[in-house]
């Protein structure tokens, strides 16, 4: 009898962590709040609409964008997005994003949350090439009022295998190629040249 009371208990103790653990039921009013967040924010990027986008952001906004600058505050977002596509310095004449989400925000307490997953990112540059680039993404998102915004923002790409390091190695390839064709052809002049002298 005793044995069995404790397998009892024990049973009890081991399920335990795993009821408290199960998952509570989704907030389906927030993540549709949530994804109207996403959706106004993609169709104003893909659009150009700095103004727009910034709405969507927190006014104490922190973003780590690709090339590891930081932006602070809708000010400095605006700044960095106006000098990488409009400035006179501009690298990018044009931007578009497919964003897809890994799970859904993941909430803590009804004002704030953490969104992730994963992006194809269009570029065109300046110079005319294209680029597709598959990048990671995450966010916090903080509710102020009865509207959501965007806290921070950080994106990255594969450091070991994107578009841009492929180009970088066709450049290389063709440098060197060309180096070497180069290096054969003065060789071979000096060595006529030699045998004449």
């Amino acid at each position: 009898m005793k044995k069995s009371i404790a397998a009892v208990m024990f049973l009890c103790l081991v399920a335990l962590p795993v009821s408290s653990q199960a998952p509570q039921p989704k907030d389906e009013a927030v993540h549709n709040e949530l994804r109207a967040l996403r959706d106004g924010l993609l169709d104003a990027m893909n659009k150009g609409d700095i103004e727009r986008e910034l709405a969507y952001m927190h006014p104490n906004v922190v973003v780590t964008w690709h090339n590891a600058e930081v932006s602070r505050g809708r000010d400095g977002v605006r700044a960095y997005l106006t000098r990488m596509l409009s400035g006179p310095n501009r690298i990018v004449t044009s931007f578009s994003a497919s964003v897809g989400v890994d799970e859904l925000t993941i909430l803590y307490g009804g004002d704030s949350g953490i969104s992730f997953g994963s992006a194809i990112e269009h570029f065109k540059l300046k110079d005319g090439q294209t680029l597709d680039l598959p990048a990671r993404w995450s966010a916090t998102l903080v509710k102020e009022g009865d509207k959501w915004l965007i806290a921070s923002l950080h994106a990255s790409d594969n450091l070991f295998d994107n578009p841009l390091l492929a180009m970088a190695k066709r450049t290389a390839y063709w440098a060197g190629g060309g180096g070497l064709v180069v290096g054969l052809i003065v060789g071979s002049f000096f060595t006529r040249r030699r045998k004449g002298a």
